[in-house]
């Protein structure tokens, strides 16, 4: 073949591939409904429907480009019974003219109602199904229905409402007043059949009163007393979740104490408060960080099964309304160690034996590291996590290492300063 001939059609492929590559598909920005969050609930007095909530975020609004004019709403949403939340983007779009989807779904919420049902688990598989659902979007659970949550949630500052639930879902992991919950953990756990998983629990109705002298850290979402001009909006605790189902919930407290006792998580540094050895009409703010990796220690094949668990922590202690001296006083931070020390203990004690007695089973992915104690599968079917955990001997050391008493140490004597 000539070369002329061949560098003809070497060109005219370069050309076809060129024109084949173009965006006739493509849709522009303004074409499009973004669903950011979609709700699950139970449909009233249908079997077999669920009630679809669809958060539609326009993220033109507000924009620079905008030039903040646009008058523009920043949020749509719709709510209607359907089959499913696959298809139900079709009958949404009888009544939203842009063409809806889920390329920027963010999140998936539950209602505590429908968490709760047993036929739960056959809705929430459906997001295996679509491949514009991301394994690795949040997924939470509201004590009322998803559209009411949906509804009454108005941030102030933050007027998109993409942007609101990414900062304030990382900030409370962040913070640790809530769980690291995400969509591929639920299935993953859940189809190992041996841990508990932990969800996002959250709420736009406040509820009880909180007691007087009651730790503001034994709380979870809709409890939490605040006035002013907010959000009422809490992202607060955690919702348990056994075998595919919502079975309980955890406060700020057990969830924080949750994440440290996973050794497959890394968190930052989080505050509370513990009574103040030296003045028990006060309590101290502490700010707790891992001093180094958890170490889990386990022997499973012979006798009863025991785990040991070392959790090493650095303290340190932000507030000293006892006004006690301790960084001129060893004895006094010993007594400090010691009091911290003990105090944890019999937290995270108390927070696994109620994992043992009550939930037969623990939200802390211990059972990832006894699988690796077995040679086989069978071997570890055999073993059975969830028949065996509950009666394991369970032993918990805290270290603690006390790091800085805040930014100034030393305080005056309250006597010298009334004198």
């Amino acid at each position: 073949m000539p070369i002329r001939k061949k560098l003809g059609r070497i060109i005219f492929s370069l050309l076809a591939l060129l024109w084949l590559s173009g965006c006739w598909d493509q849709k522009e920005v303004e074409e499009q409904a973004y669903v950011i969050g979609i709700g699950i609930d139970k449909a009233e007095d249908q079997e077999n429907r669920v009630k679809i909530t669809y958060l539609i975020s326009n993220p033109e609004a507000g924009a620079t480009a905008q030039g903040g004019g646009s008058g523009e709403q920043p949020r749509e949403i719709i709510s209607f019974v359907a089959d499913e939340f696959i298809s139900s983007t079709n009958l949404a779009n009888s009544v939203i003219a842009k063409q809806i989807t889920y390329d920027l779904l963010r999140m998936i919420a539950v209602s505590e109602e429908f968490a709760r049902d047993e036929q739960f688990i056959r809705w929430i598989y459906d997001a295996t199904k679509a491949m514009e659902i991301k394994r690795d979007i949040k997924f939470l659970v509201t004590k009322e229905d998803t559209a009411t949550f949906f509804q009454t949630n108005n941030p102030i500052l933050e007027t998109r409402p993409h942007e609101y639930f990414e900062k304030i879902l990382n900030t409370g992991f962040n913070n640790g007043t809530i769980p690291k919950s995400e969509l591929n953990q639920f299935f993953r756990i859940t189809e190992a059949d041996a841990d508990l998983f932990l969800g996002i629990y959250s709420s736009s109705e406040k509820e009880r009163r909180q007691q007087s002298g009651e730790d503001p850290h034994q709380i979870t979402a809709g409890e939490f007393q605040f006035e002013g001009e907010t959000n009422t909006t809490q992202f607060i605790g955690s919702a348990v979740f056994k075998e595919g189902q919502m079975i309980d919930s955890l406060t700020i407290e057990e969830t924080r104490l949750a994440i440290l006792l996973n050794p497959t998580l890394k968190p930052g540094f989080f505050l509370g408060t513990l009574p103040d050895p030296f003045d028990e009409t006060y309590r101290i703010v502490i700010r707790v960080e891992n001093n180094g990796p958890l170490k889990v220690d386990m022997k499973l094949k012979s006798g009863t099964p025991n785990i040991d668990v070392i959790v090493p922590l650095t303290i340190e202690v932000l507030s000293n309304h006892s006004m006690t001296d301790y960084p001129k006083d060893a004895e006094k931070r010993n007594k400090l160690k010691k009091s911290i020390q003990e105090s944890l203990t019999k937290k995270i004690e108390d927070l696994i034996r109620k994992t043992q007695e009550e939930y037969k089973t623990e939200p802390f992915g211990w059972s990832l590291i006894a699988r690796k104690k077995f040679s086989t599968l069978s071997e570890w079917e055999n073993f059975d996590w969830m028949k065996t955990y509950p009666d394991m001997n369970t032993n918990v050391s805290v270290q603690i290492k006390l790091g800085k008493f805040g930014r100034q140490s030393d305080l005056p004597r309250i006597e010298e300063i009334r004198d």
